[in-house]
């Protein structure tokens, strides 16, 4: 077959390697964090190995050997890994808080600077395999074409993982969907190999089966539950998340609100209603109206099943599947109380970030919109097990921010520093501060008394922000454990590309026949890494801050990662149909062509800095949502025009492909500088890379590298 025809060359081949590559990357990403504990906190290693692996593979692609053929072996192996290693937290920080399991199942405490770099590298080459395949297809075909038909087949990955997300469908599923994607190029070959690889495809689903059996899989969380005496325990990947018993048998702080103030609150909002404990005491102390509101569907169904007090079954509770922010933003309606039900959602946000699924809820800016749905004479109540006084201290000192006044509250410093916190215009009708509690009485605790403390909060711990949302640091900084474990793993990445590039030089110095031209040296582009570099800091940027409009739920980050698809294939598509001159004048037209772009990307960088999300208010979410859906994805779209505008012009597809692949990756690890400095700042990163994609360009053009 003669691969420089290219357009008469099938599409379908190239269209489902990178379905296949999507849509496992997504899989792995839900699947993963699930079984290994530490990933549901670092889940964007995952991706980062992703796009490491698939920047190797299609470096690779040039080679005589198919690597696609390892892709069985090597997935059972990370399945295997994952099935016998039962990993736990061991972080011996008092800045950066991790839940661990609390239940007595064995497990093998291991450091993530140990650990995120060996799950890293498997995952990477893991792809390595799956990429090899979608390289050897991107060399087939002029690059814009190509380019055009890989982000179909990602937009059909992630509407194909949207969907068995939808329906709840469980791991074997998705392992057997990406089976079936790879199937085609499994046969391709001698018939004892293609029948071994079908046996390990087999065996792998097996493995995955028997992992799941007895749980429950939402978007979110691998869910168990048991039968623990009185209590139906909840557990979400392997952790302990919540009981259901009645409420009477439950801590004290469900019903403290009404201790306080009695039962006078006819209008009650749950965030984070779970099973339905804290529902349960809103009707058990007369209230007319509950609006329970939580993120995960299987968790509302499990407490409408089993929750004893059947508090859903009421009439008076109405049930909304929402990200609790973004019901406040949505909803115009008071409330006499306001709860915060215990929110610890014990994973991210997306793989995107470090952003934790509940984080905006705790920012000033949620207490001040909690605040504003309030009625005259409400009152806002917030309890956890926080576990470190600073997180308590954080949560004071917003509250006192949002609501200009001191709350009210207590701790229990040695019951994992629970916390009950008031706020809110009806605190004025107190005459005095509330007593102290004496006993907590929870479960899986000892019941021996455990007095509480007033609340005296340290003024120094800074709120939480929209921009800056990491509620579980304690302060503005990189964690030690955080800089070894991304300087391994670009160590690691750094050796893997200088092999790759090196033996995809020596096979095409050699001759090799596998794709393209055989005489053409693979060189390294800077202009493509810088280039992947910044969309993937603008991509994250924009996923992030698009949980503001649209709240963080699955299916929001769905639909942000296909935004994003679209605006590149928008813009590939523009590409395609803009005239074709720059390509007989490669010099200074190509230059003049890009230099545009690049500057009106630019300027939409600094209007992106300039508007955050929520600066600027409109009467109607269909205005909102249209202002900011464009504030936000118009640099993306011009990012990708700038990409197809390079792209139509590789010499080298496949290695172009995976330099800006590897540039996405480290735009990866500079995500991290958020934790310094907030989201806003990444786009001085984003700009940065825009400029020096530009100027390597150049120098490539004029013949300096």
């Amino acid at each position: 077959m003669q691969r420089d025809s290219g357009n008469n060359l099938s599409a379908m081949p190239l269209f489902v390697s990178s379905f296949l590559v999507l849509f496992l990357e997504t899989a792995l990403i839900r699947w993963m964090p699930a079984y290994v504990r530490l990933l549901a906190y670092f889940s964007n290693f995952i991706l980062l190995a992703s796009f490491l692996g698939i920047g190797v593979g299609c470096l690779a692609a040039g080679r005589r050997r198919n690597l696609f053929v390892w892709f069985p072996l090597v997935q059972l192996a990370v399945i295997l890994a994952v099935d016998r290693l039962r990993l736990e937290v061991a972080l011996p920080s008092t800045s950066t808080i991790y839940f661990s399991s609390g239940t007595a199942e064995a497990v093998v405490p291991v450091e993530s600077t140990l650990l995120l770099p060996l799950l890293f590298t498997s995952v990477a080459a893991l792809f390595v395999t799956v990429a090899d395949r979608m390289g050897r297809e991107l060399s087939g075909m002029p690059p814009l074409r190509a380019y055009v038909i890989n982000l179909l087949g990602s937009l059909t990955g992630v509407a194909a993982f949207a969907l068995v997300s939808w329906l709840q469908l469980p791991p074997v599923v998705w392992f057997g969907v990406a089976a079936a994607a790879a199937l085609p190029f499994l046969v391709q070959g001698r018939r004892l190999v293609a029948a071994a690889n079908i046996v390990l495809l087999a065996s792998a689903m097996a493995i995955v089966h028997r992992m799941e059996a007895g749980s429950l899989w939402s978007p979110y969380y691998r869910i168990t539950i048991f039968q623990d005496r009185s209590d139906t325990v909840v557990e979400v990947n392997h952790i302990f998340h919540q009981s259901m018993a009645p409420v009477a048998q439950k801590e004290y702080f469900y019903q403290w609100p009404y201790t306080v103030f009695g039962d006078s609150f006819d209008e009650v909002l749950i965030l984070g209603a779970g099973t339905g404990t804290d529902v349960a005491a809103a009707l058990g102390h007369g209230a007319k109206h509950v609006t329970a509101v939580d993120i995960d569907p299987v968790i509302l169904r499990l407490g409408a099943e089993r929750h004893p007090d059947r508090p859903y079954r009421d009439p008076r509770v109405t049930v909304i599947c929402d990200d609790a922010r973004h019901f406040l933003r949505t909803s115009t309606s008071k409330y006499d109380l306001v709860v915060f039900a215990l929110i610890d959602s014990l994973t991210v946000q997306s793989s995107f970030s470090g952003v934790r699924l509940e984080s905006y809820m705790f920012t000033k800016e949620s207490f001040q919109a909690v605040r504003d749905h309030l009625s005259p004479r409400g009152a806002m109540v917030l309890y956890n097990y926080f576990r470190e006084k600073w997180l308590v201290d954080r949560l004071a000192n917003t509250a006192a921010d949002a609501f200009g006044q001191e709350p009210i509250g207590h701790v229990h410093q040695d019951r994992a520093y629970l916390a009950v916190m008031l706020a809110g215009p009806r605190l004025a009708e107190l005459p005095a501060a509330p007593p102290l509690p004496a006993d907590v009485l929870a479960y899986g605790q000892s019941h021996a008394p455990s007095p509480a403390h007033r609340l005296s909060r340290d003024p120094s711990v800074v709120p939480a922000t929209d921009d800056w949302p990491f509620l579980y640091m304690r302060s503005r900084q990189l964690p030690r454990h955080y800089v070894a474990a991304l300087a391994l793993v670009l160590t690691v990445s750094a050796l893997t590309v200088s092999l790759a590039l090196r033996d995809s030089r020596r096979a095409s110095l050699s001759g090799s026949p596998a794709v393209g031209d055989p005489k053409r040296v693979v060189r390294w582009s800077w202009h493509f890494f810088f280039l992947g570099a910044g969309f993937m800091l603008l991509e994250t940027k924009s996923i992030v801050q698009f949980a503001l409009l649209w709240g963080s739920t699955w299916s929001s980050a769905a639909l942000a990662i296909a935004s994003v698809l679209v605006m590149a294939l928008a813009s590939a598509l523009v590409a395609r149909s803009v005239s074709e001159k720059s390509e007989h004048a490669p010099g200074r037209a190509a230059i003049r062509g890009r230099v545009p772009i690049a500057a009106a990307l630019l300027a939409l960088v600094a209007l992106n800095y300039l508007i955050p999300v929520g600066r600027v208010t409109f009467e109607s979410r269909a205005a909102e949502s249209l202002f900011y859906g464009l504030l936000v994805f118009s640099p993306v779209f011009c990012a990708g025009l700038l990409f197809s505008n390079s792209f139509k012009r590789s010499s080298s597809t496949a290695a172009d492909f995976g330099a800006n692949l590897l540039g996405a990756m480290v735009g990866g690890v500079g995500e991290y500088l958020s934790l310094l400095a907030g989201y806003r700042s990444l786009l001085f990163l984003v700009a940065a890379c825009y400029v020096l994609a530009i100027a390597s360009r150049r120098i490539a053009d004029r013949g300096f590298s």
